[in-house]
């Protein structure tokens, strides 16, 4: 074999001679090699450092696994190299890839020098509040620690977040993190920032199916959820799945959430149920529950033991409710009352029922006295002996029986009695007949408009204790006795009663603030109130009550994208009216009069739609229609449903201002849209069908 000799020259020799005197006392000393090559540094035979320059080559290879593998500065390989001897310029070159690697290795300097990513870092944090929050099941705190977190901007990474994590657990955490989503919509998380989180969740389903086998699946359903939550508006479903390739699994998702879920019949109660409603407990089985409890601790006399049942129920908000059963078990069975008075002493005096729900239980017992007492005889005068027992053991704020003014009504008298009595009868029967212009006859055959906010007030709250058809109905009819009989400020001081005391407006409705929240919402859009009115009515509530947290989430609704659409349907158009058809069925009627119809079956048909307070839109079209086609027959038409009573003046005056907030956009196709409507304006004043008041804010734009 040939020498080495003859492959070196003298000076690389002399090189690799101190090199294998520094690797002996390299394998020696206690000291790191870092250390120890700082202080025996190579020198070459001519006093300068050795160059390695005959021996380093800087190129490129392949390693055997076929990876590209780019050798290191000064000959040092990384992974699938030899590397080099030693580093002969006094600085360590560690590959952190490397399967021997060693942090102890790392030179001093490079400890800590790393940046941390605020996103990471943000990520890191979300992961303990959803941990918490799956133990707690506490939204408030939750919503709370997110605020103090800060870096709104990485909103959407705490969606991503909480839904992969959730898709992992049990049925009651997935069902946990819908109920969460929808109370941070609006309020903490922004709408938009909502469909980015789910654009992120599909964008990584085909990672997500990695790990979970049924991923797409449940996927699609916290989708599905989403719509029918009304977090997520159904339009983002098609633009989500043009962003996606059309192999991903995110469509898939898409697919399958629209299809198979969405798109079945009662799909929306089918969703809500899908994971058990383990955190969605219904006021029926809370109930349920209360009176098993109850009827257990009638048995047993196990003061302490129904404490902590009452305290297990987790529903603080509707302790009223065990309040309200146990004077009405008192009542019923007479040897009962002293243990049932005892357990509600000891839940006061625990902090179990805080003061509020103590009155507001007997509050309720108050209202439905006389329901009662057609099977308790003596329920009144039973009552009214207890509410004294309860003041005086200190269980009952004596301001119970102070004020004469209950949930904001006025005194209790016997004519208030007597209207409540019959306008119950009323809204009962309009639930019935969805008889609009029946009803408004019966309240003015009553003859007590100073009643009518009292009126309002019991609408709503006989409607949120029903089904959406009732709760659209009574949204519906708001409009029309606003444009009938109802001043604003009737609607105002209504709304102010039913906010005054916010958690007892739906007695027996957990999500009460919320859906007060969309009446008010709906009244806005619906031009029964202006969002000045919202103003007014906070001003009149407690900065940090129940009531002025509603109307903030009122105005959160409103400031949505798309909210006018979206409040429309928050009752999913119950009573069978859409404002769609409703245009649609105008447009038709009004094309068909103006093509040679008579004026007596136009008045007809506009009769059958059976929507009075929508005849504004009537009066849009028309004028519309006359300014397009240059046809002022339209004028006729409107004479005629004014003379006949068919349109009144409000609807008129509601129907003129319209198309006066839209006469920029309207000139655009009809340029000479502002002329033609001053004189319909001045046609209108001469006939008598606008109010005055229309006169003059007309003028004023005008000019």
């Amino acid at each position: 074999m040939a020498s080495n000799e003859g492959f070196l020259t003298n000076e690389q020799r002399e090189v690799l001679k101190i090199a294998s005197q520094n690797v002996e006392i390299l394998s020696s000393s206690p000291k790191s090699p870092t250390s120890l090559l700082s202080e025996h540094s190579i020198k070459a035979p001519g006093g300068g450092k050795a160059s390695t320059a005959g021996i380093a080559v800087r190129h490129v290879r392949r390693s055997h696994s076929g990876k590209l593998v780019r050798v290191k500065k000064d000959g040092a390989g990384g992974k699938g190299t030899w590397g080099k001897l030693l580093d002969t310029d006094g600085e360590s070159h560690l590959d952190r890839n490397d399967p021997n690697y060693d942090s102890g290795e790392e030179p001093y300097q490079l400890v800590g020098s790393t940046v941390s990513d605020p996103l990471d870092e943000y990520k890191k944090a979300v992961v303990s509040i959803i941990e918490e929050y799956f133990s707690t099941g506490d939204v408030e705190l939750a919503a709370s620690e997110l605020r103090e977190l800060g870096s709104s901007e990485y909103l959407p990474y705490f969606i991503k977040r909480l839904v992969s994590i959730a898709m992992d657990r049990h049925d009651k955490e997935k069902e946990m993190a819908s109920v969460l989503l929808s109370a941070l919509y609006a309020d903490v998380i922004s709408p938009s920032q909502i469909q980015d989180g789910f654009f992120l969740l599909l964008e990584s389903a085909d990672d997500l199916a990695v790990d979970i086998l049924d991923a797409v699946d449940i996927l699609a359903l916290f989708l599905a959820r989403a719509v029918v939550d009304d977090i997520v508006p159904p339009a983002f479903l098609t633009r989500a799945k043009k962003g996606l390739p059309e192999s991903s699994k995110g469509v898939q998702v898409i697919q399958i959430a629209d299809k198979s879920y969405l798109s079945a019949p009662h799909h929306a109660e089918l969703v809500e149920k899908r994971w058990g409603g383990s955190t969605h407990i219904t006021v029926e089985e809370v109930k349920k529950k209360i009176a098993d409890l109850l009827k257990e601790y009638v048995e047993n006399g196990d003061t302490i033991e129904a404490c902590r049942c009452i305290r297990e129920l987790g529903v603080s908000f509707f302790h009223h409710e065990v309040v309200k059963r146990s004077l009405v078990l008192a009542m019923e069975i007479r040897t009962a009352e002293p243990l049932m008075l005892k357990l509600l002493k000891e839940a006061a005096e625990e902090g179990l029922i805080s003061s509020s729900q103590m009155a507001k239980g007997f509050s309720r017992l108050a209202e439905s006295l006389d329901d009662l007492a057609l099977d308790i005889p003596s329920a009144k005068a039973l009552f009214h002996s207890l509410v004294p027992k309860a003041i005086s053991e200190g269980w009952l704020d004596a301001s119970f029986v102070k004020s004469p003014v209950e949930d904001g009504e006025v005194p209790d008298d016997a004519k208030v009695r007597r209207y409540k009595e019959e306008t119950v009868s009323i809204i009962h029967e309009y639930f019935l007949s969805d008889d609009i212009p029946e009803l408004i006859q019966s309240l003015v055959d009553l003859g007590t408009p100073e009643y009518n906010s009292i009126f309002l007030k019991k609408l709503i709250t006989l409607a949120m204790d029903r089904k959406n058809r009732e709760k659209e109905m009574a949204s519906v009819l708001l409009a029309s006795l606003h444009s009938e009989i109802f001043s604003s400020e009737d609607i105002a001081n209504g709304f102010v009663m039913l906010l005054e005391s916010a958690e007892d407006t739906a007695l027996d409705i957990l999500d009460a603030s919320n859906e007060l929240a969309l009446f008010l919402a709906r009244a806005v859009i619906d031009d029964v109130l202006v969002p000045h009115n919202l103003e007014e009515i906070s001003s009149k509530l407690p900065l940090d009550s129940s009531g002025s947290e509603t109307v903030r989430m009122a105005r959160a609704l409103l400031s949505a994208r798309h909210a006018g659409e979206r409040i429309l349907r928050c009752w999913g158009g119950g009573s069978g009216w859409a404002v769609e058809d409703a245009k649609d069925k105008i447009l038709k009627l009004l094309e068909e009069y103006e093509s040679g119809g008579v004026v007596a079956e136009a008045c007809q048909c506009i009769r059958d739609l059976g929507m009075p307070f929508f005849n504004h839109e009537v009066v849009k079209k028309a004028l519309v229609m006359a300014m397009e086609k240059k046809n002022d027959r339209m004028l006729d038409l409107l004479q005629e449903c004014f003379t006949e009573g068919l349109i009144t003046i409000n609807q008129m005056t509601k129907g003129f201002g319209r198309i006066r907030d839209g006469l920029d956009d309207l000139a655009l196709d009809i340029p000479n849209a502002e002329e033609k409507f001053r004189f319909y304006v001045e046609h209108a004043q001469k006939k008598g069908w606008l109010l005055p008041s229309f006169g003059s804010s007309a003028a004023t734009d005008a000019s």
